[in-house]
């Protein structure tokens, strides 16, 4: 989730900055400091003047000795990435062009290739999906790639996604490692301009519709609805059941996910955020109205849902709205705040977590749906079979999780295909018929394969919920939230 900084936040941050506009305190600061009833809070935004000593003392080394002359704009910035480099894996400094790009995911439109990544502490990109549609998922990039060289050099800076962007027409070859491909291998990509319809929708048979949401962009709230509108015209102004597809969904603009539950739900709590300080604590809530009419409503998820994803499959779930059927989400549920500098330049920082109706947090732990699917191998496919190390809780310098390292914890699967789809249809239907079904076929005498694309495995056994968050004031409904990978 990304929340654009609120002037409340600024004044928040602001004594940092201010101290760090001093040489020194003011001399009269132990005094004043003994009356200030919010002396300790103040005591805890300066910055420490011998860690400020200490840097200073390294940058005039390196200005003074390095081999080769450093600009100072360059070792400023250089440092300020620095900052921000050790914390976790989505707080991170964009200069003014990454900053431009990184708001365009909200539009859905720029020039690239159409894939969503996450830049790993060894410059590598981790593919976290490509997006619907895109170059990148028609040259059969996958969820779980890491990428290790850009038209044939190796990742050695941080600015290496940039090469992905381009002129529309023009080509990128990209280096992947796949698991279960021994060997590194090319892909060609064409750029195009991505213009990413986030909402899709069809009819599956009589009665019952599919919606696809691929990303949450500003106007996927408003999408949803239109589309829902539209099948239950087609079935004659009412729906049966509805499977929402947020597979392989690495997130979006928190607001867009809130309308989309909230289109779902008669009332109660969607979602709510808790950070070290109050702007950043934040409860969602359903208005009255259900765009279906009560329809049941299956939803399906795979290790790349992400973020806004799980915030909505958490509110569907949590309030009894919903069946979660797929496989385990990608587990982040942190909240970036986006801080804008005076140069154009912006920080991306993590400044909170959110938390499900039940209050559970599910960073670094992920959804576990309530009917687990596992893809059915083809040995002679170009699918990995394995993506256990594609999740938050893997991620270097990950937050870590209330539920993190619990028993029995894996990595989820990347479920591509209709397989799934007619899985959640069955489940819409018959309630409880695919976890049967699987739980038949593991008997040892039944030696028959299952002959659908991807079978399911019995629900995990439920999770204790958290203790339930204290009641939060509510932030404005249009305050938008962060996408977790930047889109390329």
């Amino acid at each position: 989730m990304r929340v654009v900084l609120s002037a409340a936040l600024l004044l928040a941050l602001a004594p940092a900055t201010a101290w760090s506009q001093q040489a020194t305190p003011p001399a009269d600061a132990p005094a004043a400091e003994a009356d200030n009833p919010d002396a300790e809070e103040s005591a805890s935004s300066k910055v420490p003047l011998d860690e400020i000593r200490r840097y200073v003392a390294v940058y005039n080394a390196v200005k003074q000795a390095y081999v080769d002359p450093v600009d100072d704009k360059q070792l400023m910035q250089s440092a300020i990435r620095g900052l921000l480099l050790d914390l976790d894996p989505h707080s991170t400094y964009f200069d003014k062009e990454d900053a431009e790009a990184f708001d365009e995911q909200a539009t859905g439109a720029y020039d690239g290739i159409g894939v969503e990544l996450l830049q790993q502490k060894d410059n590598t990109l981790k593919v976290i999906s490509p997006i619907d549609e895109t170059p990148a998922a028609r040259a059969g990039i996958r969820a779980g790639d890491t990428i290790i060289a850009i038209d044939g050099k190796p990742i050695a800076t941080i600015e290496a996604m940039e090469p992905l962007r381009g002129k529309p027409g023009t080509k990128v070859t990209l280096t992947l490692v796949r698991d279960g491909r021994d060997k590194p291998f090319d892909i060609t990509v064409t750029r195009e301009t991505i213009r990413v319809a986030s909402v899709r929708s069809r009819m599956l048979e009589a009665g019952y519709g599919y919606v696809r949401i691929a990303t949450f962009q500003a106007d996927t709230g408003n999408d949803f609805h239109k589309q829902v509108e539209a099948l239950k015209a087609k079935s004659g102004g009412k729906l049966r059941g509805l499977v929402l597809d947020l597979r392989s969904n690495p997130g979006g603009l928190l607001t867009s996910a809130v309308q989309v539950a909230d289109d779902l739900l008669d009332k109660g709590v969607i979602v709510t955020t808790r950070g070290r300080i109050a702007i950043s604590d934040a409860k969602f809530e359903a208005t009255p109205g259900d765009a279906l009419g009560g329809a049941p409503v299956v939803v399906l998820v795979d290790a790349g849902s992400a973020s806004a994803s799980e915030v909505l499959a958490g509110a569907l779930r949590d309030n009894h709205r919903a069946r979660v059927i797929g496989s385990r989400t990608f587990g982040k549920g942190s909240v970036q705040t986006v801080l804008p500098l005076d140069n154009g330049d912006s920080v991306k920082l993590t400044t909170a977590r959110y938390y499900t109706p039940s209050g559970r947090s599910i960073q670094a732990s992920g959804i576990v749906p309530d009917v687990v699917l596992t893809p059915v191998r083809d040995p002679d496919a170009d699918v990995p079979a394995s993506l256990a190390d594609y999740s938050e809780a893997t991620l270097p310098g990950h937050l870590h999780g209330d539920d993190e390292g619990a028993e029995g914890y894996s990595a989820g699967d990347v479920l591509p295909g209709d397989g799934p789809i007619a899985s959640a249809l069955a489940e819409l239907k018959n309630p409880g018929s695919v976890a049967k079904a699987e739980q038949a076929r593991a008997k040892p005498k039944a030696a028959a394969k299952p002959t659908a694309k991807t079978g399911t495995t019995p629900p995990a056994k439920p999770e204790a919920p958290a203790k339930p968050l204290d009641a939060k004031p509510a932030l404005p409904a249009d305050v938008p939230a962060e996408k977790k990978t930047d889109p390329l």
